[in-house]
């Protein structure tokens, strides 16, 4: 069995998890801030059943009760870090708010394909009680709490630190560092007990994002580029790895899945680059970098040269392939990482992005393309923006994307896509040997939504995925 329902929720292992269902659902948020329409964001409810009759569409949304929350990422109550436990169930979905702070406690266990508002804690009491602000990454954690990064405090200063929710009570019990701890900059992070390790990243002061990109920021070192190395038992910052020019904001990181395993990747949105990173033998924690995406120079857009700018990362179940995405150059890649130190390109597609073939944007100079890629039309639809969120079916054979990375970001790079509605789309995967291919039946048109067009985020599924479950058992061999 590929799961056991008086265990506990999620999976034993990894591996298990790729034995899991095949998705019916998908939930993601839906942002109208920045938009210039005045409506709240909502949770969609995605049907990708192909048996279904409304595959591809919106089944039902649920709208939250404020305006400009900027819904972004997710998480879950619990998951398999709590495999074992018959006392748990993943029945809640969580939804920190980048710009307002609030945290929303979902219910999609009632009703999965209509979820409802179990709980709202309020910016106030996570500010009062944490002293912590616009709120980003998700986890559930062994212990039955959930655990919540911050960009930064009160005024809108950078402060990467770590908001505690009581897993039953939703209730704001503090903060998971030590005092004094926090890092000067935020963004996401991943845990691994077995080393006794959580490593987070940075991204930028709220003060900075706030009003879009500004290259001045950069120049003044307002942006991240380091990772931060926490000892998990003791809340304590350890370490910290600077990645320097090369790493410039470290977004989304990723342990390999086996709970055992050392390493793992970190993708820098500005300088188009990956990095490992990993334990050495006095126990301390190195990087390297293993993937380089070089620079284009252009002509007719806001920079002379025009990075990747990679803005999600996910590793398979089985740690055998990893996949990112370039929101600027408009690809989504899968590289081979049975040898981790030599990531190894397989599969590639283009959908969309800011160099397309007869666009605005004129080619000087491409070390990789010969010629820009055509723009991409999927049931009628030329794709708008470029791939940004992604996520990978528990088997590893589908890869589901949406377009939309941050309101304000959006407005700034993409602002056809703020009018006309962000997209979802579904690549077939290779698994065998590599290879990424365009399902042209499966379209979610987010411009053709009820209140007028809107942007989509993070995909989630209810029954966890790569990027929601972290394993605290040692995996099968």
């Amino acid at each position: 069995m590929a799961s056991c329902k008086s265990c506990g929720p999620g999976y034993k292992t990894p591996l298990d998890a790729m034995k899991g269902p095949r998705e019916k659902i998908v939930y993601l948020p839906c942002i109208y801030r920045s938009t210039g329409i005045k409506k709240p964001d909502y949770l969609a409810t995605v049907d990708v059943d192909p048996d279904s009759a409304t595959y591809s569409q919106v089944i039902h949304r649920l709208p939250m009760p404020h305006l400009n929350d900027e819904l972004h990422h997710s998480g879950w109550n619990t998951c398999s870090s709590c495999f074992g436990d018959h006392t748990k169930t993943r029945d809640k979905l969580i939804l920190p708010c980048l710009i307002s702070s609030r945290v929303y406690v979902i219910d999609v266990g009632t009703e999965p394909r209509a979820p409802r508002i179990h709980k709202v804690v309020e910016p106030e009491d996570v500010l009062k009680k944490t002293g912590l602000a616009n709120l980003h990454t998700s986890h559930c954690l062994g212990c039955g709490e959930i655990m919540i990064s911050s960009l930064g405090d009160a005024c809108g200063n950078g402060k990467g630190g770590f908001v505690i929710l009581d897993g039953k009570t939703f209730e704001v019990k503090g903060n998971w560092e030590v005092d004094g701890h926090a890092a000067p900059l935020g963004y996401d992070f991943w845990y691994q007990p077995y080393h006794n390790v959580m490593i987070s990243t940075e991204w930028a002061s709220p003060n900075t994002i706030r009003d879009g990109f500004k290259i001045e920021d950069v120049i003044a070192g307002r942006y991240g580029s380091k990772l931060h190395v926490w000892d998990w038992t003791k809340h304590t910052r350890i370490q910290t790895l600077d990645l320097g020019q090369e790493g410039l904001i470290p977004l989304e990181i990723r342990f390999l899945h086996n709970p055992r395993a050392d390493q793992g990747f970190v993708g820098c949105a500005l300088s188009s680059s990956v990095f490992r990173f990993y334990k050495t033998e006095d126990g301390k924690w190195a990087t390297e970098k293993v993937i380089q995406v070089p620079n284009k120079k252009v002509a007719g857009w806001a920079m002379p040269e025009m990075p990747g700018l990679i803005t999600d990362i996910l590793i398979s179940l089985d740690d055998r392939f990893l996949y990112f995405s370039n929101w600027l150059h408009g690809d989504i890649r899968q590289y081979d990482i049975i040898d981790t130190r030599k990531p190894k390109l397989v599969g590639q597609i283009f959908l969309g992005g800011s160099v397309l073939k007869g666009g605005p944007v004129k080619i000087l100079e491409d070390s990789e393309l010969k010629s820009p890629p055509e723009p991409v039309i999927v049931k009628g639809r030329q794709v708008p923006g470029g791939p940004q969120m992604i996520q990978l079916s528990l088997d590893g054979k589908r890869l589901y994307v949406s377009t939309s990375l941050y309101s304000d970001w959006d407005k700034q790079f993409y602002p056809d896509m703020v009018k006309t509605g962000a997209v979802m789309l579904q690549i077939d995967v290779d698994t065998k040997h590599g290879g990424l291919k365009l399902n042209p039946n499966y379209m979610v048109d987010f411009g053709k939504e009820p209140d007028g067009p809107v942007l989509a985020h993070e995909i989630r599924y209810p029954g966890g995925d790569c990027s929601s479950d972290i394993w605290v058992v040692e995996t099968d061999k």
